[in-house]
């Protein structure tokens, strides 16, 4: 069996740093970590071939060459997945696809000619689709019903088959699940709220395997919330830093994790120590009232802005994650995420408007109550919500525009990322020191003509970086790297600005309902989920 393991487009988004992957010469942030991940589950004496669409499009020889192309996407990447399907058919191939939005919206992709759909967990269904096809069968739709499988048993993934230098970072994953209950994610949809590891032996055979195919850049643990399993990621992580001390820190680590990761002081130990330096924070909302609405409790139980001075200190920097748009929720909130975003220094926000994505609490409540206005969500930051809010929409999207412009205004932007770096913790560790490759030398030279000559930042760039250097030199590379994101932000906010902008037009001049009932209390509201 030859297999084309496809993986589509991602549209522009706060996350795809195009601006910044040119000037060191990269295509993508990340590698599609669920195909090579696939490639390993399925009988390894199948042939495969990798193409990820976000590095280059399928050669007329790849079509040709498969006998079964496999697809897997999320939803942001919708538009691709559906006719990358089409064309799959068009040219007679039989079809497999998977991954989040199968998963959530299985109809969509089968209406446009998907002959299997293996969703759910890969671990359960994809030995299900093999007996299919080994059987004959020409179709088929593979569910785990409920189970979820022991991620013990996962092999390494395939990585040998990615195209290693198109990639900024590599991604591995040693959990899945979240012991949370936010109304509004998905993750426990998916994954449930029981967080299931790997062993730490597993995760450093996955390491290994990177370091011998030469892999020398940053690794991003891709676990929804890392530290789910407290107990477990201590296993790993004294384990791991054994590993980076014996190959002379050849990775640098960042991941996601919930911000009770301040109340731990061993785990930021430990995470530092292995060479961690940046952490992603679902903080939602500095409004208390909308993080107990949408049962976000953990970010309730203690101080947020103490919680993210903790985790700065410790040396690992803070990137946030904002919405706007819950239910109750008072004018300005716009105003109140960039004013907490200036107190506690975060420099990278990643911010959108509420979606109600299939299948979770939020959207089970609102389709209860008849808000929905879209089936499947949208996590990209040019998206207005799929439902009908509690105040205006204009309003909420006005206030998200303005905040997002606000945020990576670039002598604000500066200001915000010298203020961290001026208390992240210094890293404790580096890799031997190597002479600089000429494409990082000239991305260097590039952010400090644009920022540091040409632009009215020039006085402000000089002054913080030699500042840096002076009073936390351990970090001053790290600190131009997080400046030269700005390149990206600069251009996205006006994409953000366009779209949203005139999506509005298009709802006023379509009259559509854009408002609803404010329930009468709070507790009517969360009753309902």
């Amino acid at each position: 069996m030859k297999v084309l393991l496809l993986y589509p487009l991602f549209p522009k988004t706060f996350w795809s740093y195009e601006k910044i992957l040119e000037l060191v010469n990269r295509k993508v942030l990340l590698p599609p970590l669920g195909l090579v991940t696939v490639a390993a589950i399925l009988p390894q004496e199948w042939e495969f071939k990798l193409v990820d669409r976000n590095i280059r499009a399928v050669t007329e020889e790849e079509w040709a060459w498969a006998d079964l192309v496999i697809l897997s996407a999320m939803i942001v990447q919708k538009k691709d997945l559906l006719e990358q399907i089409q064309e799959a058919k068009r040219r007679g191939k039989s079809v497999a696809v998977g991954g989040p939005y199968p998963t959530a919206l299985p109809e969509e992709v089968q209406a446009v000619g998907a002959d299997y759909l293996i969703l759910d967990e890969g671990e359960i269904t994809l030995p299900m689709f093999v007996e299919a096809v080994q059987r004959g069968e020409s179709g088929g739709t593979f569910r785990s019903d409920g189970n979820r499988p022991d991620v013990t048993t996962t092999p390494i993934p395939r990585f040998e088959l990615l195209e290693l230098d198109a990639y900024d970072s590599m991604s591995v994953q040693f959990s899945r699940g979240c012991p949370f209950q936010c109304e509004f994610c998905d993750i426990i949809v998916l994954y449930g709220r029981k967080p299931r590891t790997k062993t730490p032996a597993q995760l450093l055979a996955e390491l290994d395997h990177l370091y011998e195919l030469g892999w020398r850049r940053g690794v991003f643990m891709v676990d929804d919330n890392f530290i789910g399993n407290k107990r477990n990621v201590k296993l790993l992580l004294e384990e791991l830093k054994v590993w980076q001390a014996e190959h002379q820190y050849p990775f640098k680590f960042n991941t996601e994790a919930s911000v009770d990761l301040a109340q731990d002081q061993e785990m930021l130990d430990l995470m530092v120590d292995c060479n961690f330096d940046a952490v992603f924070l679902g903080i939602e909302t500095p409004d208390e009232e909308s993080l107990t609405l949408t049962k976000k409790f953990q970010n309730t139980r203690s101080s947020l802005g103490e919680a993210v001075q903790t985790i700065t200190k410790a040396g690992l920097r803070p990137i946030a994650g904002f919405i706007i748009g819950f239910d109750g929720e008072k004018s300005g909130s716009g105003d109140r995420i960039v004013r907490f975003a200036e107190q506690t220094a975060i420099p990278t926000t990643t911010f959108a408007m509420l979606q109600a994505l299939p299948n979770t609490a939020l959207w089970h409540r609102l389709n209860k109550e008849g808000r929905l206005r879209g089936k499947d969500g949208n996590i990209n930051q040019t998206t207005l919500m799929n439902f009908v809010p509690t105040r205006p929409v204009e309003e909420i999207a006005t206030e998200y525009v303005e905040a997002f412009w606000t945020l990576y205004d670039p002598e604000g932007y500066l200001d915000r990322t010298y203020r961290c770096f001026q208390i992240l913790g210094a890293p404790r560790h580096k890799a031997p020191f190597k002479f600089p490759a000429l494409v990082d030398l000239k991305a260097l030279a590039i952010v400090c003509w644009r920022q540091g000559i040409k632009r009215h930042t020039r006085w402000k760039f000089w002054h913080h970086l030699f500042s840096i250097m002076k009073n936390n030199p351990g970090v001053w590379e790290h600190y131009l790297a997080v400046c030269a994101h700005n390149e990206h932000f600069l251009e996205y906010r006006q994409i953000v600005r366009d779209e949203i902008e005139e999506q509005i037009r298009e709802f006023k001049a379509q009259q559509l309902p854009l408002q609803g009932k404010v329930p009468e209390n709070k507790e009517a509201i969360a009753t309902t989920v």
